[in-house]
């Protein structure tokens, strides 16, 4: 029988957590509410346990499934994963279904839940019934990946490491290789039609011109905005991550080492593209990461709010937060030689160009405060965070930096759950890594 499940059948292990934030936090009434209801929202809204022991996951307010946005909103449930066997077994359902997605397509970012043909199906590029949307993004292959293995560390657990992982892993990195010399090897393209210039992608949906650096090519952002340029580097560090992952799990759980291997290869000549193309010296701020570069020169000098990010390097797990040049970049994405860094009379903070100007977002006040090492920070970014929920109880997408109450996206799921992740966090409640 498939379910969803009810807010008064929250499992106790949620509701410790809940009391333990509460516990931790007696003197913030209104963040332990939005914890509660962040944290209970996700696991009663938007998640579905399927007879086939599979969970689907929508994104909130839109309902298909996100690679990205479902692997990050029951990323915090992992650290109850280990004492409770439902939120465990839902979270390996929600790996299943992923690596079967992949599969199916791995240069989709978005899926039906049946075979329904739902989402954008008159997009110029090889659509099916099954696929919501076909917007190319590296991240969309690393979630998945990173999920896999975050269960494993924070609960033991293997049987996720089958013969499906194999397979789509091994999709996985063969299309980061192709993808290695886009504009030579790849079969892959995307045209919008009658839709925002963010929408489609230039030279007949291959994209603007890239030559080969060692990263792999991204078509898209994680916010599903086209790249300006091909190689999207914090995305690319994010595949060094999931990389190093998988070369971890071929050794340690599947014994194979030609998996292992090209892993390791490959994950290497990406990060050494990294090193090579995707650093540049700032006149005020010294040696930074780019966000965008096509190994031609040209840079594209910003952070976007959706994660990977420059901004969640750390939360990653590509650099630690005393990183130089990290801390070089950060300093330049929070000031406002960064587009998309905005101030106003409410808040101060990262937006996107996928929302308006001036509309700071919570996943980017959230991902502040999650890789800072100042506790204050930490605090200042919660405060805000519940300042700017306009009275729903709820964090939303983006929102008026001068007026709270404009804000886009009601429902979102993704947010919600990195803010419960900090205040977690703040509470010495962390996933393991």
């Amino acid at each position: 029988m498939e379910t969803t499940r009810k807010e008064q059948d929250i499992s106790p292990s949620i509701q410790q957590m809940i009391n333990k934030v509460k516990g931790h936090l007696p003197d913030h009434p209104k963040l332990v509410e939005m914890f509660r209801n962040c944290f209970t929202n996700t696991l009663t809204t938007t998640i579905q346990r399927k007879e086939d022991g599979t969970t689907f996951v929508i994104t909130g307010d839109i309902p298909a499934m996100w690679l990205r946005d479902s692997a990050a909103q029951v990323r915090p449930y992992l650290i109850l994963a280990s004492e409770d066997q439902e939120l465990s077994d839902m979270i390996a359902g929600l790996v299943k279904r992923q690596l079967r997605y992949i599969l199916l397509d791995p240069y989709a970012n978005a899926f039906n839940e049946k075979e329904s043909g739902k989402g954008h199906q008159s997009d110029l590029t090889e659509m099916n019934d099954w696929i919501w949307e076909r917007k190319y993004e590296i991240d969309s292959l690393a979630y998945p990946i990173q999920l896999s293995y975050l269960l494993w560390r924070n609960t033991g657990r293997i049987d996720q490491f089958n013969e499906m992982f194999r397979e789509a892993v091994s999709r996985i990195m063969a299309l980061w290789q192709v993808e290695q010399h886009h504009d030579t090897r790849s079969p892959y393209t995307f045209q919008r039609l009658d839709a925002p210039e963010t929408d489609t992608l230039t030279r007949e949906g291959r994209g603007t011109e890239t030559v080969y650096t060692g990263m792999t090519w991204s078509g898209f952002r994680p916010s599903d905005d086209r790249c300006e340029y091909g190689y999207l580097i914090p995305s690319n560090m994010f595949a060094v991550v999931a990389l190093r992952y998988v070369q971890e799990i071929a050794l340690k759980v599947l014994q194979d080492n030609e998996m292992a291997e090209t892993a390791r290869e490959l994950a290497e000549q990406i990060d050494e593209g990294i090193r090579k193309y995707g650093i540049v010296e700032h006149p005020e701020y010294g040696m930074i990461y780019a966000y965008e570069t096509d190994g031609q020169g040209n840079y594209n000098l910003m952070d976007d709010a959706n994660v990977p990010s420059l901004l969640s390097l750390p939360y990653l797990g590509y650099v630690t937060e005393d990183d130089e040049i990290y801390q070089n970049t950060r300093r330049f994405i929070l000031s406002k030689a960064n587009p998309y860094f905005y101030e106003g009379s409410a808040a101060s903070g990262i937006g996107s160009p996928h929302t308006p100007e001036g509309y700071i977002w919570h996943i980017a006040l959230s991902m502040q405060g999650l890789t800072s090492g100042d506790m204050q920070e930490k605090m200042n970014m919660l405060e805000l965070i519940q300042q700017t929920d306009a009275g729903t109880g709820l964090t939303h997408e983006g929102f008026s930096a001068n007026d709270p109450h404009e804000y886009t996206r009601p429902w979102f799921s993704w947010s919600n759950m990195l803010y419960s992740e900090l205040v977690m966090d703040y509470c010495g409640f962390r996933i393991k890594k």
